[in-house]
């Protein structure tokens, strides 16, 4: 089978595609025939050694596959040859056939492309599980979303809107902004341009937000955390910014607020059946045309080099997947 290599710790440049020999699949597994491999911008640090995983050499990219199950290992209940399937799979994806826990599969409906149901798991996946299993966002809740453009902050804003919130989603241009007006935000923010405290007070008429979803870190924290509501959550997700913040706990404290860490790939681990149903519900939605997940582009896996450079030159404004079939 060809796969996609990172040989040397180089770059995204230094990926090879060769011919490899076909997995097996053990006791638990099952070899799935990948169809689509999404990639994401972790992707260009795990090939140059500056990612929180750093696997053997050598390995493959892509950390999202989709495809369709080709074998299953002893011991396998509930899951068939044939079946249409995705995983989040940490690393190992740009490849034709993967081994995987079959308890990490998750069904893809028929009317589910592979290149769509291949890019959902780290977006999606992390939304769902900050704002329904780590934020509890109710119907009527308003939610401010920081770094809303990002991809990661586009998935909350749709997932948010899904659960009944009032999205207030914040960025720092108006064209970004414009963008999270077409995916369904009530109200936007120019954290840039005004005082973001401020702004979040007076849109929910001085009580404040009930929930915050942070993608950025940075000076934008403490501004966001001053504008919670009384029991308000903050939830910390990443730090686009560069800089992790230093919060004062006094303003937890005085709003009986609550700072809660959103570690998806962790809970994914430690708890992949409440991963499973979140993303069988997110693949519902897909299916139901509620949800519609942005390709960007598609490319060959000869292409790898070509296709993960857009997100090394932060090009991407939707997802790029590659296609194996």
């Amino acid at each position: 089978m060809k796969a996609a290599l990172c040989k040397s710790l180089d770059g995204p440049e230094a990926l090879v595609v060769e011919e490899i020999a076909d997995p097996e699949a053990g006791p638990g597994e099952v070899v799935v025939r990948v169809h689509a491999a999404a990639l994401n911008f972790f992707d260009t640090l795990i090939t140059r050694g500056k990612y929180q995983t750093k696997p053997a050499l050598p390995f493959s990219p892509s950390g999202e596959i989709a495809g369709v199950v080709e074998r299953v290992g002893p011991g396998v209940t509930g899951v068939v040859a044939g079946e249409r399937v995705a995983a989040a799979v940490s690393y190992g994806g740009a490849r034709e056939k993967i081994v995987i826990a079959a308890e990490s599969l998750i069904p893809v409906p028929a009317s589910v492309s592979f290149p769509v149901a291949s890019a959902v798991s780290v977006t999606f996946g992390t939304a769902i599980h900050g704002l329904k299993d780590r934020g509890r966002v109710k119907p009527g809740e308003t939610v401010a979303i920081l770094g809303a453009s990002g991809g990661a902050g586009q998935a909350a804003i749709e997932v948010a809107k899904l659960l009944g919130a009032r999205v207030i989603a914040a960025a720092s241009s108006d064209d970004k902004l414009e963008i999270c007006k077409a995916l369904g935000a009530d109200d936007v923010v120019n954290y840039d341009a005004v005082d973001l405290k401020q702004a979040l007070k007076d849109l929910t008429g001085g009580r404040g937000v009930d929930v915050v979803y942070d993608c950025v870190g940075g000076k934008y924290a403490e501004p966001a955390i001053r504008a919670l509501a009384w029991q308000g959550r903050f939830l910390v997700v990443g730090f686009a910014a560069g800089d992790i913040p230093k919060i004062p706990l006094n303003l937890l404290m005085l709003k009986g607020a609550d700072a809660i860490g959103v570690f998806w790939g962790e809970a994914v681990r430690r708890h992949p059946e409440r991963h499973r149903a979140n993303m069988i519900e997110v693949l519902r939605w897909v299916a139901e045309g509620k949800l519609d997940p942005r390709i960007q582009a598609t490319y060959p896996l000869e292409k790898i080099r070509e296709a993960i450079g857009i997100l090394d030159r932060r090009e991407a404004v939707g997802k790029i997947v590659l296609t194996l079939d």
